[in-house]
């Protein structure tokens, strides 16, 4: 092994009788690097863009949504609260009523869900970063506040600062109404928008929070409630916490951490990352084709030095081992390059954001595209790179042996 390590160095760094394998071998090397270095950015933007996105839903959902089995409502008097409250890691639970209904300001309707939150949610829950105008506050004494979606306070041209005007409520009656009037088919409350929150489409275009008091009142709830949230300590384990509460509850309810909450978001985000670097390997496949005419021409170069080599020992292993440490030579120089060049762009990135997404002021929630390198995406964008040099070197050596053959080697 260090015989032929030896003389593949030789032949990939001495001065060649003839320059274009020089030149050839060089090509393959950028070739590689610059498509490591494009795979690794394209990865690490990715993961930035993912890690944006996520932060964003964390801000609205919780680490852990409690629903019901057996039924839409949740009793909370039969609910274990003081069992859970007591497990390692949880750091507070939110009561949550939710129900669809109809809003009306001034002249404007829209249909949206109301989300009623117990007192404590202000207290734990990070939506007030999200905030966009007017304040964080569902209520103070008797009073009621509602926390309204930017996209419901754009359909209902809603102005926090309008003290005057008030969100009209409407949800069906519980049971069956007398009669289809407007007026005894509907409960109705009245309630002051005290902010707007903008957190995704998703759920600024769906979402009015409100106190729970005023929830259980216009839905006629007494201890009924549709969906516990879970919020943990900073540090503590989620997968044991999360274990802890399986045991706790068992089948009676059904527990959703935060990727099962948005399940289907983050399937198409990892299936858009995996086509993403699969494209990218494909073209890197094409670029080792350089890779294929390089140690091509070198053998063909080099017989006279086989025939050398031969007379002075060499079998056919030997041999075959030289051009193919050639090749991996050429795919390992070339995708540490790239690796070294992807991770100077995404650190010049991540610390002076050089590359903007847009021109005008509050177009995106970052100025900057995000980047977010992670050491396991080095490694397999390292490991592909050398598994496609290794492969793509494979070919020519194999013709090696028919060209022993044309010279009498064995």
């Amino acid at each position: 092994m260090h015989t032929a390590l030896f003389i593949a160095r030789r032949y990939l760094f001495s001065k060649k009788s003839h320059n274009l394998i020089n030149v050839i071998s060089m090509i393959t090397m950028v070739g590689l690097g610059i498509g490591t270095a494009a795979l690794i950015v394209v990865l690490s933007v990715f993961n930035g863009f993912e890690e944006v996105i996520k932060s964003n839903y964390n801000t609205f959902n919780p680490d852990f949504l409690i629903k019901s089995s057996s039924g839409k409502t949740i009793s909370f008097d039969a609910f274990p609260r003081e069992k859970l409250l007591e497990l390692e890691g949880v750091k507070d639970l939110v009561k949550v009523v939710e129900e669809d209904v109809l809003f009306k300001y001034r002249d404007k309707q829209f249909i949206a869900k109301i989300k009623g939150v117990s007192e404590n949610y202000t207290k734990v829950s990070p939506l007030d970063t999200m905030m966009v105008d007017g304040y964080f506050v569902l209520q103070e004494g008797t009073s009621n506040f509602a926390i309204v979606g930017a996209g419901v306070a754009y359909y209902l041209d809603i102005n926090p600062r309008a003290i005057t005007r008030f969100l009209s409520v409407y949800v069906p009656k519980r049971g069956n109404a007398s009669s289809f009037n407007f007026q005894t088919a509907f409960n109705n409350e009245s309630i002051h928008p005290s902010g707007v929150f903008s957190v995704q489409s998703e759920f600024d275009e769906k979402y009015v929070l409100v106190p729970l008091r005023f929830a259980k009142k216009l839905l006629d709830y007494e201890d009924e409630i549709t969906a516990l949230e879970i919020f943990a300590e900073t540090n503590s384990d989620i997968r044991a916490v999360e274990k802890d509460l399986r045991q706790l509850l068992g089948d009676a309810y059904i527990i959703k951490n935060r990727f099962q909450q948005n399940e289907a978001l983050f399937k198409v985000m990892r299936s858009e990352k995996t086509a993403i670097f699969l494209i990218l390997v494909f073209i890197l496949i094409l670029s080792s084709f350089n890779m294929i005419g390089s140690i091509s021409i070198l053998i063909v170069e080099k017989l006279k030095d086989i025939a050398v080599l031969k007379s002075m020992g060499a079998d056919r292993v030997l041999v075959r081992r030289i051009f193919f440490i050639e090749g991996f030579l050429i795919s390992f120089i070339g995708s540490l390059g790239g690796l070294f060049f992807g991770f100077m762009v995404l650190w010049l990135q991540q610390e002076f954001g050089l590359l903007q997404l847009g021109g005008g002021e509050g177009g995106f929630i970052i100025d900057a595209y995000p980047v977010a390198m992670r050491a396991i995406d080095f490694v397999y964008v390292f490991v592909t790179v050398l598994l496609i040099g290794s492969l793509a070197s494979i070919y020519p050596v194999r013709m090696l042996t028919r060209k022993y053959e044309s010279i009498g080697l064995q």
